[in-house]
């Protein structure tokens, strides 16, 4: 009984392992193109649901108060898309004197210029107790600001620049993200108290969509035939990424929990979240670098430039 009680507490963190598995066992079902259609049930769908599931469970009045909180959204979006970018370009500087490859430098960079995650972020934010309704706002608000401020970032630091399909990405978003939040919204008011009744398992839900969103990643990540990697380089770059992403959570776990900081323990585990977390949603929607062979070396797939390490979705 201790062990099944053991399971269902953990059952999240065992349905990434198997959702894992099962995409390195079978990539197809998953894979974008296949039976599981995810460029449609995970682009628009699972993230739709997302939204919607928090509209339906969120007190307007808790949003309402959320959307106040300057201090925290400032915070956040000045950590994500200021000091996360030039700290990790500090910190690739160093890693340009060992004998890594550029392109895993250059990938990272590209990743730490994202905006904040759009699902992730909400789900554990919720999944935790924390302030979901300041997670809602700063993963949309910072998904609409990283259209215009990540091709600049990437211009700055990587001295490249790419078209970004602004209108699209930002019907997208409005769509998937603002839409569904708000029929949730206007849904509640009709069966408010039909909900407080039921007390249903809204972060279960959600948890369960993001299962759906890693498995289908992996999927694409496993089915590409291109992958060029060594085991040396993989290992040093996941260590890497879990030292980035340790330190800056532990970072912003200091500063928002000092004497007189403005910011509640509920406040702190999103900001932790939404500024540490980066999105995949500007067309970077893998989490490892493709690398294409050639005679002279090895290069970036140019034909995929969304093709670079990612840290969350």
């Amino acid at each position: 009984m201790a062990l099944f009680d053991r399971i269902r507490k953990e059952w999240f963190i065992i349905g990434i392992v198997l959702v894992i598995t099962f995409a390195k066992l079978e990539p197809s079902i998953g894979v974008k193109g296949g039976p599981l259609k995810p460029e449609v049930t995970v682009t628009y769908i699972a993230v739709s649901a997302i939204f919607f599931n928090s509209g339906l469970s969120l007190k307007t009045e808790e949003l309402t108060s959320a959307l106040m909180h300057v201090r925290l959204h400032l915070f956040v979006q000045i950590f994500t898309l200021t000091f996360f970018p030039v700290a990790v370009w500090l910190f690739l500087k160093l890693l340009a004197l060992t004998s890594i490859n550029e392109w895993l430098l250059k990938g990272l960079q590209t990743v730490g210029c994202m905006p904040p995650p759009v699902s992730s972020a909400v789900i554990l934010t919720k999944a935790v107790g924390g302030n979901e309704a300041a997670a809602i706002f700063n993963s949309a608000f910072g998904s609409f600001l990283g259209i215009v401020v990540t091709p600049l970032l990437l211009l700055l630091f990587l001295g490249s620049s790419s078209s970004v399909p602004f209108t699209s990405i930002f019907s997208q978003l409005f769509m998937t993200v603002v839409v569904p939040l708000i029929v949730g919204q206007v849904c509640r008011r009709f069966v408010k108290d039909w909900l407080e009744r039921r007390k249903l398992p809204f972060g279960a839900i959600s948890s369960c969509v993001l299962l759906m969103i890693i498995y289908t990643t992996f999927c694409d990540t496993f089915s590409n035939p291109g992958i060029q990697l060594d085991r040396f380089s993989l290992v040093l770059v996941v260590f890497i990424i879990l030292s980035i992403q340790l330190s800056f959570m532990l970072l912003t776990f200091v500063i928002t929990t000092r004497k007189n900081s403005g910011f509640t323990p509920a406040d702190t585990v999103a900001v932790m979240f939404c500024s540490t977390h980066k999105s995949l949603t500007l067309d970077t929607r893998r989490i490892i670098i493709m690398w294409t062979s050639v005679e002279d070396g090895l290069f970036l797939n140019s034909s995929n430039p969304a093709s670079f390490v990612g840290l969350s979705r």
